[in-house]
């Protein structure tokens, strides 16, 4: 077996064993959590008896090692159970609000990297200038500042100042879209769409930024750069051809990493839009004690950072030539 073939097999031990790590907490917390899981289906009128019969049909009067032995076990089977709440197969509920995270999650990131790549190429050519100095002050600004606060202020200036923009929500009140497809092309889901995902966009766009401002400041030091310009090419032609197509490779690599995160990252984001998405559906699950629901949704969202951390690092294996796989690795 090749160096890469077991670098690949090591990764994927890695996540699976961290998987199994975030499962086996996830399964733990919900279960010491206080307060009864079936409170939205116990009846007041409910005799004891016909309260133990529920709690028997949803397995929690099994010892909890048992429990824990059955969790895994459909886990592995891709059975989340049955929501307490909603009273339907998790992955039902999951799947009904999963696209409109998706939504958010692909404008946010397209909106991001498409800024924060030309915005890192643009810092790099204007070198130790005034504008380098403020678009780093800014970017670092917005990589920090609270998502709550800046969906806030968001709010403010173009919902409630300007009325150009819904304050919440994925649609007008009463609307029905027949498949997903009507809904992407309704200007009205696309307006509600919009404030979210600026919000976003504007935390997930720093990492691009100065990670491409970085790689540029490198490369432009390389010979065939410097070649370029002794051949009389146009620093604009240098930028964009040479210097830029070399410095992006670590920032698609890291595109995976920030896929992972724009997934899992959005639940502030959801609840200060009142956006219908997987991450105000988990933090309804965890007020509402819905051991099955809020499990589904952590775990989707964790597998999914877990699994992308691994696609970065077999890419950044895969398209970089310097990277080895030696006796160190």
């Amino acid at each position: 077996m090749g160096n890469r073939s077991k670098f690949v097999l090591s990764r994927l031990a890695q996540m699976i064993l961290t998987l199994w790590i975030i499962a086996t907490i996830l399964f733990f917390i919900f279960r010491l959590m206080p307060g009864n899981p079936l409170v939205a289906y116990i009846d007041p009128t409910f005799t004891k008896e016909q309260q133990d019969i529920l709690m028997a049909q949803f397995g929690l009067d099994k010892p909890l090692w048992m429990q824990y032995v059955i969790y895994l076990a459909n886990l592995v089977q891709g059975e989340l159970g049955d929501s307490f709440k909603f009273r339907a197969p998790v992955m039902d509920v999951i799947w009904g609000v999963l696209p409109n995270t998706l939504y958010l999650m692909l404008f946010s990131f397209v909106i991001a990297y498409l800024v924060g790549i030309l915005g890192g190429v643009l810092l790099a050519w204007k070198r130790k200038t005034k504008f380098e100095t403020f678009g780093i002050i800014i970017t670092l600004f917005t990589r920090s500042a609270p998502q709550m606060w800046v969906g806030m202020i968001v709010l403010v200036i173009f919902s409630f100042q300007l009325h150009w923009f819904p304050s919440g929500g994925a649609s007008a009140t009463g609307v029905v879209y027949a498949s997903e497809w009507e809904k992407l092309t309704s200007l009205s889901f696309l307006k509600h769409l919009f404030l979210p995902a600026l919000t976003a966009a504007i935390y997930l766009m720093g990492l691009p930024l100065l990670l491409m401002r970085s790689n540029m400041l490198d490369v432009m030091g390389e010979s065939y750069v410097e070649v370029a310009r002794m051949r009389g090419l146009s620093e604009r032609r240098i930028m964009l051809k040479y210097a830029a197509r070399n410095a992006a490779l670590p920032v698609v690599t890291a595109m995976a990493v920030g896929i992972g995160y724009a997934l899992g990252g959005n639940v502030v984001i959801e609840m200060v839009f009142s956006w219908p998405g997987l991450g105000r559906l988990l933090v309804n699950a965890v007020s509402a004690s819905d051991y099955a629901l809020a499990q589904g949704a952590f775990i989707l969202s964790a597998a999914v950072m877990v699994i992308m951390n691994f696609i970065a690092d077999i890419l950044y294996s895969f398209l970089d030539p310097r990277v080895t796989f030696g006796k160190g690795r």
